[in-house]
């Protein structure tokens, strides 16, 4: 009973467009007038469809720039943290998470400047001699998705670095002291005691950042809107457009669908991992 309100606007707000969804997937509907059952037919036709293929690989890149690195970089900023005395922790706590509370919108246009032919990216590396490096970033097939997967670095990392933060001041003091008695340096100090002491915080962090890398869109479509090309595109932007300039909802709906699941999946292997013994 005390479940029952938070099951009930979850359920309408969240289960239900979802099982909606999984309703329009199996039609042939361009979003008004009448609609045509067509059974599993959007789904097997995402299978052979090279532009769904090519959003799914660049999602599965995208994961590499909002989850692998920034749990890379989170985890040693974090230990040379806890490790050391920094001064105003406080301000540098906030600094480092601003930008997650900036709107995305703000943070993509933003971006697009610095990544502009003359914008202050190009012009750093000019000043630098290197102007073979220089180009217009979001415009050029090769450069644009590392371009955008570097932007969710920045926004990911500080979220990430402080739940690594809150996880190592949990670890007594005690375990760190007779490690640094048996000889040990940083490294074996963080291997032992740091690493194994954090797998939780680690997992949450995972689990949150592949979850943005894969359901992100506003930041695509601000910044290239699936460009150069189809060199940006993603599983949302897909649902996107096959609903709103295709006019093809079934198969918008067939695309969320596989997404949902693939998050899922995904996400429940990382949590399987995560939860076995060391």
């Amino acid at each position: 009973m005390f479940l029952l309100p938070a099951f009930a606007v979850y359920a309408a707000f969240s289960l239900y467009p979802l099982l909606r969804a999984a309703q329009f997937s199996l039609y042939d509907w361009s979003g008004f007038g009448p609609s045509t059952f067509v059974g599993l037919s959007n789904y097997l036709d995402l299978a052979g469809d090279a532009a769904f293929r090519a959003a799914i690989g660049h999602a599965l890149v995208l994961i590499v720039f909002y989850a692998v690195l920034p749990l890379i970089v989170g985890l040693v900023l974090a230990a040379i943290l806890r490790r050391g005395q920094v001064r105003a922790m406080g301000i540098f706590r906030t600094v480092i998470f601003l930008p997650q509370v900036i709107a995305l919108v703000v943070i993509a246009v933003a971006w697009r400047q610095i990544y502009a032919p003359s914008g202050p990216l190009n012009q750093a590396l000019r000043a630098l001699g290197l102007d073979s490096l220089a180009r217009g970033w979001l415009g050029d097939p090769g450069a644009a998705l590392p371009a955008v997967g570097f932007i969710g670095t920045w926004l990911e990392m500080g979220l990430v670095m402080l739940l690594l933060l809150a996880g190592m001041s949990r670890i007594p003091n005690d375990l760190y002291e007779a490690v640094r008695l048996d000889g040990a340096g940083p490294v074996r100090e963080f291997l032992a005691i740091t690493l194994p002491s954090v797998r939780g915080e680690i997992v949450v962090a995972l689990v949150l950042t592949i979850i943005a890398a894969l359901k992100t869109f506003d930041l695509v479509y601000l910044t290239t809107s699936g460009g150069p090309g189809r060199a940006t595109t993603v599983p949302s932007y897909e649902v996107y457009r096959r609903a709103f300039e295709l006019k093809d909802v079934g198969s918008a709906s067939a695309v969320a669908i596989v997404l949902t699941l693939l998050v899922f999946v995904i996400n429940l292997l990382v949590t399987r991992i995560g939860e076995r013994p060391a």
